[in-house]
């Protein structure tokens, strides 16, 4: 079994800095053990809906800060009277779905601007599905790097906007994977302006298809998809590069570190 990420070579720097990142994640076991218990303690445990969630894959290389499913993938765990225990699934879902299942959980009227879908049933043990797809999006980080995804059950397709080529370092955490990393050669790599990844058979998202002619039905679906909710959300790279917000101070794209001197937008 290997002991490190999947995008990641087993070497030991990165084993060291995968163990650290395992000694915190029982540190933070710990602490939600902590409410769970103050609230079985004093009684809330059975009006209490928890919910657990995290922002985006963990903030290894290649991971955080891409859409590849080691970035878009997150925790999600929910308890509360009501729902299924120890019930697992695979069903896609996405975080702002998480809002009108409080919603459907509450027996509350949906207000007619809240977007997202329900996700209930699955909690209460169905496996049925929610969507056939969910999207994904990175604009800003430390660095401008605007990205959009769209994932289906079996394919992944993500879209790199702008000029750019190059990994932008900045947006990854300085730790001793990335050193790893950019000691082999990483910052001088070529990124592809598009990427479609078979996720049966390349669940690492490793080989793109994109320029194989035996999956351009495929691509030319994954681009629709991508541009319709692009439409229907008015996202804001429609119309050409997206400004920061007023004030607002980021990382060269060309830096390597997040560390580094900021400059104004």
């Amino acid at each position: 079994m290997r002991s490190v990420p999947r995008p990641l070579p087993d070497t030991p720097e990165i084993r060291h800095d995968f163990a650290a990142f395992g000694a915190s994640a029982r540190q933070l076991d710990a602490g939600v053990g902590r409410v769970l218990q103050a609230l079985s303690r004093n009684g809330y445990d059975r009006n209490t809906l928890v919910i657990f969630v995290t922002d985006h894959g963990i903030a290894f290389p290649g991971m955080k800060c891409n859409l590849t499913d080691d970035g878009i993938g997150t925790a999600l765990i929910m308890r509360g009277p009501g729902l299924a225990v120890g019930h697992q699934s695979d069903v896609m879902v996405s975080q702002i779905d998480v809002f009108p299942t409080v919603y459907d959980y509450l027996g509350i009227p949906r207000p007619s601007w809240l977007v997202g879908q329900s996700f209930l049933p699955v909690l209460r043990g169905s496996q049925a599905e929610i969507r056939d797809a969910v999207y994904a999006e990175m604009t800003y980080h430390a660095s401008y790097e605007p990205m959009r995804a769209v994932r289906t059950q079996r394919w992944k397709y993500i879209r790199r906007f702008g000029s750019r080529r190059q990994p932008v370092l900045p947006n990854c955490d300085d730790s001793p994977s990335k050193s790893v990393w950019v000691g082999a050669g990483w910052p001088d790599h070529r990124l592809p302006e598009e990427a479609l990844y078979d996720l049966t058979f390349d669940p690492a998202e490793t080989g793109n298809l994109c320029h194989d002619p035996q999956y351009g039905d495929v691509l030319r679906e994954m681009r629709k998809r991508l541009r319709r909710w692009m439409q229907e959300t008015q996202d804001p790279l429609l119309k050409g590069p997206v400004a920061a917000p007023v004030g607002a101070v980021v990382n060269p794209p060309d830096g390597q570190s997040p560390s580094e001197p900021t400059v104004p937008a």
